[in-house]
Formats: C-alpha cells, sequence, structure tokens
C-alpha cells in the first residue's frame, strides 16, 4: 500500500512539473510575440524618421511654454 501511495505522489509530481513548464512556455511565447510587436513599431517609426520629417510639440510644465522639435532624417538611396 505504502509503495502505491509513493507512486501516485510521484505520477502527481511530475504531473505538476509538466504543467509548471507548459505554463513558462505560453509565458516565454507570449513575450516572444510582444517582443516582436515592438520590433514592428520601433521599425515603423524608424522608416517613417528616415522619410519625412517628425514634428513633437510640448508645452513645459514649468513655464506653459510651447517647444517644438523637429526630427528630421534622410534616405539613403537604394535602400
Amino acid at each position: 500500500m505504502a509503495e502505491r501511495e509513493k507512486k501516485d505522489k510521484q505520477a502527481a509530481a511530475r504531473q505538476e512539473q509538466a504543467q509548471e513548464i507548459e505554463r513558462i512556455r505560453l509565458r516565454l511565447n507570449m513575450l516572444d510575440h510582444r517582443l516582436d510587436s515592438i520590433d514592428s513599431m520601433v521599425t515603423a517609426v524608424a522608416e517613417r524618421v528616415l522619410r519625412q520629417p517628425v514634428v513633437l510639440n510640448i508645452i513645459c510644465p514649468y513655464c506653459g511654454k510651447n517647444i517644438e522639435i523637429a526630427i528630421i532624417g534622410s534616405e539613403k538611396p537604394g535602400t
């Protein structure tokens, strides 16, 4: 009887470990998808900056003045 209980505990421990590994695998996949999305967004912004000017308008929280920041890039020919 004690041998049977020991085997049941081992099987339960293996099942719990398999479930934990699956949860970790799913979380890593979610992280991978998020990183891919971030990479795509950063690439799109960088390409836009290289094609045309981007202007940021910011209001200073201290003095209330409008600050305009223009980012201008140049795209290399043939890319």
